[in-house]
């Protein structure tokens, strides 16, 4: 099954997650299934000390599911494995209509780059990387020769991506 993946990408501070969440909302409000894949740089833990699940995890089990009448969730732990590939957890989705990936600068999948004033790093990455297709920005980007879109303007960068990956079709 070929699947639909476009990533949002740029340096921390930069906008990322406000983008990703607002195309999230838009997406679905156009009708359209959509998944995430959020990269974190950290530990980071999704349990909270004390809960069952939590107490399964340091007893040993190497994933825990967790399951409710509403949702779930199933965390694998990696115990000294390496961090797996984006191919590996784009598998274990359920199928969607497009998966939009946050963070994963180094990967393959179209992209686009977040660009804001107040971001730690301000270094373009569309200049070492052919995968980045467009920029958001809060600011104009005279040099820039991709597509830019103001990074508040959800509609147009929600039209950008449905049409680059063939979403509408």
């Amino acid at each position: 099954m070929t699947r639909r993946v476009f990533g949002i990408t740029g340096w921390k501070n930069s906008g990322k997650t406000t983008l990703t969440e607002r195309l999230v909302a838009e997406l679905t409000a156009r009708g359209w299934r959509v998944s995430t894949v959020k990269h974190a740089h950290h530990a980071f833990d999704i349990d909270q000390e004390g809960t069952d699940s939590f107490r399964h995890r340091q007893a040993g089990a190497s994933e825990v599911a967790l399951v409710s009448g509403r949702r779930w969730a199933l965390m694998h732990e990696l115990s000294g494995e390496a961090e797996p590939p984006l191919e590996a957890i784009l598998a274990r989705l359920a199928d969607c209509d497009i998966i939009l990936v946050e963070g994963y600068k180094r990967e393959s999948h179209q992209k686009i780059e977040t660009r804001r004033s107040g971001a730690k790093v301000t270094v373009p990455l569309s200049a070492s990387d052919p995968n980045i297709v467009a920029i958001a920005a809060d600011r104009p980007q005279p040099q820039e020769s991709l597509p830019v879109f103001d990074l508040d303007d959800v509609s147009a960068i929600a039209d950008f991506i449905e049409r680059v990956t063939a979403l509408g079709r």
